[in-house]
């Protein structure tokens, strides 16, 4: 937006002669101001609660096509960026240097539109509207925040065949749709870069581990002060609220606090205080000048030696950081015997499952081919080579006959969500299968974590049902939803999914 020393609004009175010039000028007083809001009180950035956000997803068929769903965004010159209607863009890795990370960018676009000419004067022509609009582009460059807003990024990899959403948002594999660098617009808008974002949310996270162990468990006092400086600095930057306006003085609280940390530590611990790893701490800190003028080559600096002194602190505590693992305790998966009891049974599986003198809640349930379930559980289905529906009426052993849908899949992998999950538990997975298409093996990840691999050796082509366990050990089921994807070993080898009964022990 062109910088204005002075507004003039249109002012209209009788016998008042308007020409073209008056009436583009009335609309430009309209427009800059309404940019210059947007530019002075507003970040620039994606509006997230608007239409659906302008998120990038996958598309369903597992190619390099990406959807840009509708939205609404503002960008640095506080020029709205509106997109009604969902957009498709292609991936063509040939236009890139694979390895790279690609930029999936949304900028404002402007044209004259709806031209008109009168045939008694020539002179009186022209377009009769201006129509705004917005361009999504992928690109290699970084977007310019004051120029375009940043929708998504992908790292490309070597021979990508597919984009996929990310397994783990926070941590985004090679050809996954990372959104964490998006910027958000609104009254908790920031103008940090995206880097400095996530780099100083990280650095938080790892500073509240370090300074509660010097609180809690070594009895510093003024640790505790420095704990709740960076939990508070941790919140403010999770609400949006840290920006180039206030880094500088929130961090120089924090260092301040450090500061008198490390004088108290000098005097009454000095067992900390003449330890290698204390006296790097201790230069990292005082190192930097915060009566420099601010710039992000402060900020840098702040940031680096902020990370190196932290570092430090966690190597001189990292026998105590360590995760602790669940002591084992008596089995709380089923016998071997009890599986094949298990495997045959022909009555649902009710919400509480009793098994050798044990209860068994049952915490979840995907019901192949029914929407709801499906889309509640993200279920999907990618990178086939084959997928077809199937509606069996079959057998158990005991000759129970049931019927029931589901879907039959070759190469690729599924991928589909259980929630409700109590953590560090063993979760039991029972999958109903049509066993005349037995002998397959899968690989299988818990949230993008290596897990045992699920075998389902001979077959039945009399009675077809069977009901397979699987267990996801207690050190993967670490989170209250577990994603889970199974990547068929044997290519040419289909596997059948009907329904997924998830349990876990009383």
């Amino acid at each position: 937006m062109a910088d204005r020393t002075v507004f003039k609004r249109l002012n209209f009175f009788r016998g008042f002669l308007t020409t073209e010039e008056d009436w583009n000028d009335g609309e430009r007083y309209h427009l800059q101001k309404r940019q210059l809001h947007n530019q002075v009180l507003h970040a620039p950035g994606i509006v997230p609660q608007y239409l659906d956000g302008l998120r990038v997803r996958q598309r369903g068929r597992g190619d390099l096509n990406i959807e840009v769903s509708a939205g609404y965004a503002i960008d640095g010159q506080g020029r709205d960026l509106y997109l009604p209607e969902p957009v498709i863009k292609a991936i063509n890795p040939a236009d890139f240097r694979v390895p790279q990370t690609v930029y999936v960018v949304l900028s404002y676009t402007e044209e004259p539109t709806d031209f008109v000419a009168y045939k008694e004067n020539l002179q009186f022509k022209g377009h009769k509207r201006i129509s705004e609009g917005v361009k999504v582009e992928v690109t290699a460059r970084e977007p310019d925040i004051a120029q375009e807003v940043e929708l998504a990024r992908i790292l490309l990899d070597k021979g990508v065949k597919a984009v996929k959403d990310a397994v783990d948002p926070t941590s985004p594999r090679p050809n996954e749709i990372d959104l964490r660098s998006a910027p958000q617009a609104g009254v908790a808008g920031s103008f940090l870069r995206s880097t400095e974002r996530i780099g100083l949310a990280d650095l938080l996270s790892s500073k509240v581990a370090v300074y509660s162990h010097l609180a809690h468990v070594t009895k510093v006092p003024v640790a505790l002060d420095v704990l709740h400086a960076t939990i508070t600095l941790d919140m403010l930057l999770a609400a949006g609220l840290v920006d180039y306006r206030n880094i500088f003085a929130l961090m120089g609280n924090l260092i301040a606090l450090q500061r008198g940390m490390i004088l108290d530590i000098e005097r009454d611990h000095p067992d900390l205080s003449t330890t290698k790893e204390f006296g790097t701490y201790k230069w990292n800190v005082e190192s930097v000048k915060l009566d420099r003028r601010h710039s992000m080559e402060l900020l840098v600096d702040i940031l680096t030696t902020q990370r190196n002194a932290t570092e430090a602190l966690k190597s001189l505590f990292a026998q105590a950081l360590r995760p602790r693992t669940k002591a084992k305790g008596a089995p709380e998966v089923p016998s071997e015997l009890i599986w094949e009891k298990l495997k045959v049974r022909s009555e649902d599986f009710t919400e509480t499952l009793s098994v050798e003198g044990r209860d068994f809640k049952r915490v979840d349930i995907l019901d192949i081919f029914d929407e709801d379930s499906e889309k509640k559980h993200h279920f999907t289905i990618a990178d086939e080579k084959d997928r077809y529906r199937s509606r069996q009426r079959l057998k158990y052993p005991d000759g129970v006959m049931v019927e029931d849908v589901g879907v039959h899949y070759e190469g690729g992998n599924c991928t589909f969500e259980v929630s409700n999950i109590e953590p560090n538990r063993d979760v039991i997975l029972v999958t109903r299968i049509d066993y005349v298409r037995g002998d397959y093996e899968c690989e299988v990840h818990v949230n993008g974590r290596k897990a045992p691999g699920l075998s389902v050796p001979g077959n039945d082509m009399k009675f077809r049902w069977r009901n397979w366990p699987y267990v996801i050990p207690a050190e993967l089921a670490t989170e209250p939803v577990l994603r889970i994807t199974l990547t068929p070993l044997k290519q040419d080898r289909d596997v059948n999914l009907f329904k997924v009964w998830a349990y876990q022990a009383v």
